[in-house]
């Protein structure tokens, strides 16, 4: 059986650090290669390394944070905060929940995103928190 709550921290910690500074190989290494994938709840099923390889093209700068995993079994839901500066120097906020399913190894197998977005900087102190 998996330590899904440390599996769950250190996806929190690597998403946390890699979405900051865009990087796509660190994220990926957290996914099982057969990885079920659904960044929304209506968009199709994607490898994860094509999705954020997507999300990070236009983003010239992205501050974020994540709250404490909450894990029952080999599952975990974790919510996180953004504020995403494209290159184009529009700025949007998104914050949501990923729900996350662990194989024995630590690796993610299955993550299903909600989400909202908001064009502008939207503090949301009491989202994504301890």
């Amino acid at each position: 059986m998996t330590d899904a709550r440390a599996a769950a921290t250190r996806w929190a910690d690597v998403w946390e650090h890699a979405w900051r500074t865009a990087d796509i190989e660190a994220i990926s290494a957290l996914y099982a290669e057969d990885a079920v994938f659904h960044s929304h709840p209506f968009r199709e099923r994607q490898l994860p390394r094509a999705y954020v390889a997507w999300a990070f093209e236009g983003q010239a700068s992205a501050e974020c944070r994540f709250g404490t995993p909450l894990v029952d079994g080999d599952r975990a839901a974790v919510d996180w905060w953004g504020v995403i500066v494209s290159k184009d120097a529009s700025v949007e906020t998104i914050a949501g929940t990923s729900l996350l399913r662990f194989r024995t190894d630590g690796l993610v197998e299955e993550q299903l995103d909600v989400w909202a977005a908001e064009d502008g900087r939207v503090e949301l102190p009491a989202w994504a928190t301890s």
